[in-house]
C-alpha cells in the first residue's frame, strides 16, 4: 500500500488533479486505473492591495500596507502568509488597523539604502469563513536617501533636512485655530504634479472647490496635503495661518519651476517622513495615512495577531 502527499500541506483550491496509478498483486496481475478530481471552488475571494508600489524608490518612513477587499476575521492565517525582510536585516512587526488593514515597519525609520521584499502566500489562506486568499506573489522595494521635514505651525516655517543636513526652511501656512493642523509625524502617501480639493469630501461642506492645486503631497487618508498655493497673498507664508488644516507653500497657478512648492515637490519621494509640531490640534491617528509612527513600539507589536 502506497499514499502520495503534496509538496505543500495541502491541495490547492479550485485545481483539477489527474491520477494514474497501477497496482501489482505481485504474481504478475497488474490493474491501472486514470481519474481526475477538483478540489473546492471558492465561491468568495479576497486579495490585499500593497502599499507601496512594486520596484518603487521611497522615503526612509515608508509602512508596508495591506488593504483586503474583505473583511479579516482568522488574523492570525492571514498574518503568517505574509512576510517582510531587510536587506541589511531589522526586525519588522505587524500591526492590524481593524479585520480590513495591517501594517508593518521596523522600530526606527529605515536606512537609506535598504532593500525590503514583501511576500504574499494567501492563496488558499481561509481568511474568513468561506472566504480563501487568492494571491501568490512576490514584490519589493529600495529606500532612497533620507528625508525628514519639519512643520513648525506658530513659526510658519517647514525645514527640509536631506541625511541629517538642512536643505533650506521655506515659510509656510497651515491651519487657522478653528481648522487646525494635525501635529505628529506623517508620511507622503502620494504625489500629483495638480490635484483637485472640494471641500465636500473631507467634511467642510461647501467652503472651496479648487480644480487645480498644485504639487500636491497627501499626508493622511482624511484629506492632510502639505500643497501648492497660488491664491493666497505672498506675504501670506511665513506669516499667517489661514488653510482648513493643510500645509500650504507659495506657488503659482498651473505650478510653476522656481516657487518653493516647486523646489520641495522636486526633492521629494513618496514615503518622506513630515513632522509637524506646534499646532492646536491633536496628533494624528496612528490609522490615518501610513501615521504608524505616532505609536510606541510595544503598542505597536502588540497589535499582532501571532501571539
Amino acid at each position: 500500500r502506497r499514499t502520495w502527499q503534496p509538496d505543500d500541506d495541502r491541495l490547492a483550491l479550485a485545481a483539477e488533479y489527474t491520477v494514474d496509478a497501477v497496482a501489482d498483486d505481485g504474481a504478475g496481475h497488474r490493474s491501472a486505473r486514470h481519474t481526475t478530481f477538483t478540489t473546492l471552488v471558492p465561491e468568495k475571494r479576497f486579495i490585499g492591495y500593497v502599499t507601496p508600489e512594486n520596484r518603487s524608490v521611497v522615503g526612509t518612513g515608508m509602512i508596508v500596507s495591506l488593504s483586503f477587499n474583505q473583511p479579516v476575521t482568522d488574523r492570525t492565517a492571514v498574518e503568517r502568509a505574509v512576510r517582510v525582510t531587510a536587506e541589511p536585516p531589522v526586525e519588522i512587526r505587524p500591526h492590524w488597523f481593524g479585520g480590513s488593514r495591517l501594517d508593518l515597519r521596523p522600530r526606527e525609520f529605515w536606512k537609506p539604502g535598504t532593500r525590503v521584499t514583501v511576500e504574499l502566500r494567501l492563496r488558499d489562506v481561509e481568511g474568513a469563513p468561506g472566504v480563501y486568499g487568492l494571491q501568490s506573489k512576490t514584490l519589493s522595494f529600495t529606500i532612497g536617501r533620507g528625508q525628514v521635514s519639519l512643520v513648525d505651525v506658530a513659526a510658519h516655517t517647514l525645514q527640509v533636512r536631506r541625511d541629517g543636513q538642512l536643505l533650506d526652511t521655506l515659510p509656510i501656512t497651515a491651519g487657522t485655530p478653528k481648522h487646525a493642523t494635525y501635529n505628529g509625524t506623517m508620511v507622503v502617501m502620494e504625489m500629483h504634479e495638480v490635484t483637485r480639493m472640494d471641500s465636500r469630501t473631507v467634511g467642510f461642506g461647501s467652503e472651496y472647490d479648487v480644480p487645480d492645486v498644485p504639487h500636491a503631497l497627501r499626508l493622511t487618508s482624511s484629506g492632510t496635503y502639505l500643497h501648492g498655493n497660488y491664491w493666497s497673498a505672498p506675504d501670506t507664508f511665513g506669516r499667517e495661518n489661514v488653510s482648513h488644516g493643510c500645509v500650504g507653500l507659495r506657488d503659482v497657478k498651473g505650478g510653476g519651476t522656481g516657487t518653493p512648492a516647486a523646489w520641495f515637490f522636486d526633492r521629494s519621494l513618496v514615503g518622506d517622513i513630515v513632522r509637524i509640531v506646534n499646532s492646536g490640534d491633536r496628533t494624528v491617528s496612528p490609522d490615518n495615512g501610513l501615521g504608524g509612527w505616532n505609536m510606541g513600539w510595544d503598542q505597536w507589536k502588540a497589535g499582532s495577531a501571532v501571539k
